[in-house]
């Protein structure tokens, strides 16, 4: 078991293109990190060099305290899971989790207790006699997890483990691979498109972007305190609703159309807020953090949103209502938000109206609200789940 850390890694490409620019971050000893983003963000290329499957263009690479950078990927001491099981078909779920300690010449009772082992954690004890095609995917996903097991590596490299596997079981593999991981206690970084696969399973997130990290904190923190649109835009489902909206001169309140919400404290301090009097910002509104003001809306919220309703989708315990406000939407199409409109699969997309509508807007409200399509709604909001960010840089202005 050992730490695994970027120092300024960077990774360009013979044509030019540069796939992951000046990426540091650190994953402690026994710590479960994910590296989330959309599509060609570069996540994929910095587990590669991690792997020693892509060369480092610069900076250095660090496993366990020891620079890897012109070690084989044999020599690195990590053991990789991808998305695609390759399990060799002619052999029973034992010889495929114990070939590569065969290959390494160990003794065969070695191999039979560190089988064994891994078929424990796993869940696996019962089908060592198996082939592959008598498995489900879940059970073969599992197979492919202890042969990297029981090489008792330094650290774990995942590359999108579950994507092959359908919604439901990707939802019970999140927690199993979440489980084992922490019962090794080994270095974990893993690599995933889907959003909520990296909320629910990280100790901490790297969002990436165009081959720059954005934002690396647990999810919490990403969550609650993204740095910029990108990050806010990306994280959570539904989206977060951003409009166009300006600081009113007194830097206490901001006019959204033709309402106007206040500020909470943190933001009207004359150190956050004074550049931006009278000036256009972005702001940010968590779905969740919209109330029906008929059902008393949340307990913190102390102000009112008025909206017309497009849309009430039903999703049992709680409905998702579209409304449109007199207030310009930042449109997916900006250059600040570019890449983060991507929905992970087996996630209700609501990004069609959003899409279609300028001034859409999205609230997740309880499934007992009589909200209705075509009528006028009222939600409840407090001002302190309220998220500003700079209109021309699109950076939180709570990040300072």
């Amino acid at each position: 078991m050992a730490p695994l850390r970027f120092n300024d890694v960077s990774k360009v490409y013979a044509n030019g293109v540069e796939a992951v620019s000046h990426l540091s971050l650190d994953v402690d000893d026994g710590e479960f990190v994910v590296l989330v983003g959309p599509s060609g963000c570069g996540k994929t290329t910095a587990l590669r060099m991690v792997a020693g499957l892509e060369d480092v263009t610069d900076g250095e690479i660090e496993i366990g305290g020891r620079v890897v950078n012109d070690l084989s990927p044999r020599e690195r001491d990590i053991a990789m899971v991808f998305q695609n099981y390759a399990l060799y078909p002619h052999m029973t779920v034992a010889e495929n989790i114990g070939f590569s300690l065969l290959m390494q010449k160990l003794p065969k009772a070695e191999v039979g207790r560190r089988v064994e082992d891994a078929a424990r954690v796993l869940g696996l004890t019962d089908q060592l006699r198996r082939k592959p095609a008598q498995l489900s995917g879940g059970q073969r996903q599992r197979v492919a997890m202890g042969r990297a097991i029981v090489r008792e590596p330094a650290a774990f490299l995942m590359d999108e483990p579950l994507s092959n596997l359908d919604a439901k079981l990707r939802v019970h593999m999140r927690a199993e691979v979440s489980r084992i991981q922490r019962r090794l206690g080994v270095a974990t970084l893993y690599v995933t498109h889907d959003q909520v696969e990296a909320m629910t399973m990280g100790d901490r997130v790297a969002v990436m972007r165009s081959g720059k990290l954005q934002q690396y904190a647990p999810p919490k923190e990403l969550y609650d305190r993204p740095t910029n649109l990108f990050v806010a835009a990306f994280i959570g489902s539904p989206a977060m609703n951003l409009y166009q909206a300006t600081v009113d001169p007194d830097g206490r309140s901001i006019a959204l159309g033709d309402q106007r919400l206040a500020l909470p404290p943190d933001l009207t301090d004359e150190a956050v807020i004074g550049p931006y009097r009278g000036q256009r910002v972005v702001v940010g509104i968590r779905p969740e953090e919209l109330g029906d003001a008929t059902l008393g809306g949340n307990g913190l919220a102390t102000q009112r949103l008025q909206g017309r309703v497009d849309l009430v989708e039903e999703l049992g315990a709680e409905k998702l209502v579209h409304f449109r406000i007199n207030a310009e939407r930042l449109s997916t199409s900006d250059e600040l938000l570019s890449g983060a409109e991507e929905e992970p699969e087996g996630v209700l997309d609501t990004g069609e109206i959003g899409a279609a509508t300028a001034t859409a807007g999205v609230a997740r409200i309880p499934s007992r609200s009589q909200v209705a399509t075509d009528q006028e709604a009222s939600f409840t909001l407090d001002p302190a789940s309220l998220h500003l960010f700079d209109a021309d840089e699109g950076r939180s202005l709570r990040a300072g």
